[in-house]
């Protein structure tokens, strides 16, 4: 996105339409807002309500946020990634970005293909970042959506401090109606803390820059734990209905395999007995599916807190990886295979 030298003390005189806004109240909120920003920060009173002059609430993102996709059930959720569009995206992504994914894989040990799928997932490769201005979106949701204002606000918070650390007019960056931004879709304290500046350059632009957005992700699943060539999770099958006792809620492994196995389920890939996993259910049209998340496949949750948004970029990493090396397979993919399994411990040992 274009940066500009103005920081927030001068950036008030940028020119918005406010055809789609209503104007922003200086409510009790709105007045508490601004002054945890000056006693916190040292921003300056006068000048943060002249910039919120500029800044508006805008409905279709209150009706946008009451419809999130990750309300859909899994059989029509898993389509709107599973495409080939998407999959071929990932590939020529692969390919026109190799060098960089070669490295920071080597950096920070996260698969490219993981990186690609969760880049494919949020903006189909850089395509679709958001048109909304981030502020508005914050805006919105902090002061008039109450279900989520406390989030919201802290978010905005982060927003009006990076804008002052990286130099950038709080006007201009736009992203999701959710105010998540750039190629990576990082939310505002998401920026701050994992963004990365992956040439040296001294910018961590996220918005134009792909090799910027690959490490920053990848720095997200580093700082989550995530855990080199060890598997995600598997599909599962069942004998009777005593499973359903395993379906809790969270989403964090929560029983060993060999107490789960004592549950009758069963799996065609070794899994070591004490191995953490977590039994997720996926809704088909007519049944369900079932799968075990393993650690990765919970790291993938930090991103987006949705079993089915982690299982979505798992099968998209997965069908993108076997495509790039479809002409190589199977030997290329039983290799990739044999490093994340985990080796089998037997029940005497």
């Amino acid at each position: 996105m274009k940066k500009t030298v103005s920081c927030l003390l001068i950036c008030c005189g940028f020119i918005v339409s406010f055809n789609s806004f209503s104007a922003l109240e200086e409510n009790e909120l709105f007045n508490s807002f601004v002054t945890g920003m000056v006693k916190k920060h040292q921003f300056k009173e006068e000048q943060l309500k002249q910039l919120f002059q500029s800044v508006g609430i805008k409905e279709n993102i209150i009706k946008t946020m009451k419809k999130p996709a990750e309300g859909l059930p899994w059989y029509k959720y898993r389509k709107i990634f599973m495409s080939d569009k998407r999959i071929q995206g990932g590939v020529k992504f692969w390919q026109d970005n190799e060098a960089t994914l070669t490295a920071v894989e080597s950096k920070y040990g996260v698969s490219a293909e993981i990186i690609i799928a969760i880049i494919g997932v949020e903006t189909l490769y850089g395509r679709n970042t958001g048109h909304h201005r981030v502020i508005d979106g914050l805006s919105t949701l902090a002061f008039a959506y109450p279900k989520r204002s406390k989030f919201f606000l802290s978010e905005l918070e982060s927003f009006l401090i990076l804008c002052r650390e990286e130099k950038m007019n709080p006007l201009e960056p736009t992203g999701s109606y959710a105010g998540a931004m750039g190629i990576p879709q990082f939310m505002p304290s998401s920026y701050r803390a994992y963004a990365a500046d992956f040439e040296n350059d001294q910018k961590r632009d996220i918005w134009n820059n792909p090799a910027d957005a690959i490490a920053s992700v990848a720095n997200y699943f580093f700082k989550h734990h995530w855990h080199k060539d060890e598997a995600i999770a598997f599909p599962v099958t069942t004998e009777g209905e005593v499973y359903q006792q395993a379906l809790k809620q969270g989403l964090k492994p929560d029983m060993s395999w060999a107490d789960l196995q004592a549950l009758s389920v069963n799996s065609l890939q070794p899994i070591k007995a004490d191995e953490k996993v977590k039994l997720l259910a996926y809704q088909q049209q007519e049944s369900r599916e079932l799968w075990i998340g393993l650690h990765n496949f919970y790291v993938i949750t930090r991103y987006n807190h949705s079993p089915l948004y982690a299982m979505a970029v798992y099968q998209l990493s997965d069908a993108i990886y076997k495509e790039k090396h479809k002409d190589s397979l199977p030997n290329v993919l039983e290799n990739k295979m044999a490093e994340k399994v985990p080796k089998l411990k037997l029940d005497n040992e």
